[in-house]
């Protein structure tokens, strides 16, 4: 991607989720503001910049995976793999999930508004986080062919746009965008 999205500190006001309010203490402890590219790379412990080290979110997939658990979305198995056991979290509410993928499937279908400024901010990062995820082809897999195609194609210009250009037009979406950005670079 051509841009580089920095994070600025607006507020440090607590927002009572654990690993966000660690977030947030992390990032007023920065000396110098930090790219987006750089957060994800810092918060999901991918860096190997040994002065970033302390900024790094400890064990973060498995406390995400944990307080999902905790609101019932997922559950919690051991699966054996041939020579160890693997803790896997299935998912345990299904039409949580499914609830999910129907609103993404509508607003790229029924309620498709052909203008990222008029869309609900959650949808659009859902679809953006969908994205980088590599399961965005998994939401509309259920759709018939028709309606897949349109579906794909629609999001597909939503997510050719330019991040930099699209921040700027609406307030209240920049680190959506940057997100974004730093998975299509």
């Amino acid at each position: 991607s051509r841009c580089s999205f920095q994070v600025l500190l607006k507020s440090d006001a607590p927002t009572g989720d654990v690993l966000l309010d660690e977030t947030l203490r992390h990032i007023k402890a920065t000396e110098s503001a930090e790219t987006v590219q750089t957060w994800i790379e810092l918060l999901t412990g991918e860096t190997w910049n040994p002065f970033k080290l302390q900024y790094q979110l400890r064990n973060v997939r498995e406390r995400l995976a944990k307080a999902l658990v905790e609101k019932g979305i997922l559950t919690t198995e051991k699966q054996n793999f041939l020579l160890f056991d693997m803790t896997t979290h299935p998912v345990s509410n299904a039409s949580e999930k499914q609830r999910l993928v129907k609103k993404l499937q509508e607003s790229v279908l029924e309620r498709w508004v052909n203008d990222p400024q008029r869309m609900e901010r959650r949808t659009l990062a859902l679809l953006v986080l969908a994205h980088a995820s590599d399961v965005l082809e998994n939401v509309f897999a259920s759709l018939a062919d028709d309606k897949y195609d349109v579906a794909m194609n629609r999001t597909k210009d939503l997510l050719d746009m330019d991040p930099e250009v699209e921040a700027a037009k609406a307030r209240g979406t920049e680190m959506i965008w940057a997100v974004l950005a730093a998975f299509n670079k």
